[in-house]
């Protein structure tokens, strides 16, 4: 990774800011972009004094389009993107904040759309990788996610059609695919009071794995330009069982889903839509910050 200039998105903290870290000590130069003043700075200086750092929300075309071109600007060139902003809001579709549901997309799916229209021409220069983070959520559609299964499911879609049609430039593509990892993200759902015990009542799948597995994964799958990303490897096999896996889940929210919906409207009735559809954690509460409303 030496002389390489790696921009990540939604690197202020969690995943994105680990693996900065990581690259960096591999001798990459990191370009990182983020929603948190303050958290990005601190990362930006753990990577050293080349590590630069730029507000910009993915929702924003403008204030994205400034960040990129400062960071080419800066550095020359771009050699890696990792579209890794995004963002988690729990609650069933009928009864969440609506605004909300659309901001998952809005950041999750379209937020990598834009980084992906505004990087390419550079990683063509370089013919450079570009990595979407997807998640395993694009393949097992637990209930109580459905916007973020949406989004992450469009994201593999996005990657494995850039794939294709990028290879012949020389821009390699590749999609991660991740379960629950120790961030700040997952944690906030489990703080959540109906959802944190849905989620981890999901048998097997609902482990929470150490963020350094995730970051050896993503790294180890950077240098090597991968085509797929598993965090962890058991996703892969699991990809060979996708028409198997929503009659699974539709046997399991037979027990689970009616006595988390009535709690849900409990909830929502008790602390309001909003705050009990908020995106988790502290990233999600910064997301919040620049939401507009319905």
């Amino acid at each position: 990774m030496a002389g390489k200039v790696v921009l990540i998105t939604g690197a202020s903290r969690g995943i994105g800011a680990a693996v900065a870290r990581r690259l960096a000590s591999e001798g990459a130069t990191l370009a990182l972009v983020g929603l948190e003043p303050a958290e990005l700075k601190k990362v930006a200086e753990d990577c050293g004094p080349d590590a630069g750092w730029w507000e910009a929300d993915v929702t924003d075309l403008e204030s994205l389009r400034t960040a990129v071109e400062a960071v080419a600007e800066r550095y020359g060139r771009i050699d890696v993107v990792v579209a890794n902003a995004g963002i988690a809001a729990p609650g069933f579709t009928r009864s969440m904040d609506p605004a909300v549901w659309e901001r998952v997309l809005d950041v999750d799916l379209y937020g990598v759309w834009r980084t992906v229209r505004l990087t390419l021409p550079y990683l063509l220069e370089t013919k450079g990788y570009l990595l979407l983070v997807s998640s395993l959520a694009a393949i097992v559609h637990i209930p109580g996610l459905a916007a973020y299964n949406v989004a992450k499911a469009g994201v593999e879609a996005m990657g494995n059609s850039l794939r294709s049609e990028l290879k012949h430039l020389g821009v390699d593509v590749g999609v991660a695919h991740l379960t629950f990892v120790d961030t700040d993200m997952v944690r906030g759902v489990d703080e959540h009071p109906v959802f944190g015990r849905v989620r981890t009542g999901i048998p097997l799948a609902g482990r929470v794995y150490p963020l350094e597995l995730a970051v050896e994964k993503f790294t180890q799958g950077i240098r090597k330009r991968s085509r797929v990303i598993h965090v962890p490897g058991w996703i892969g096999p699991l990809k060979m069982f996708r028409a198997l896996i929503p009659h699974v889940v539709e046997l399991g929210a037979r027990l689970s889903v009616p006595k988390a919906d009535r709690a849900a409207l409990a909830d929502i009735q008790a602390r309001g839509v909003a705050e009990s559809s908020r995106a988790s954690g502290a990233g999600g509460r910064a997301d919040s910050e620049k939401a507009p409303r319905l």
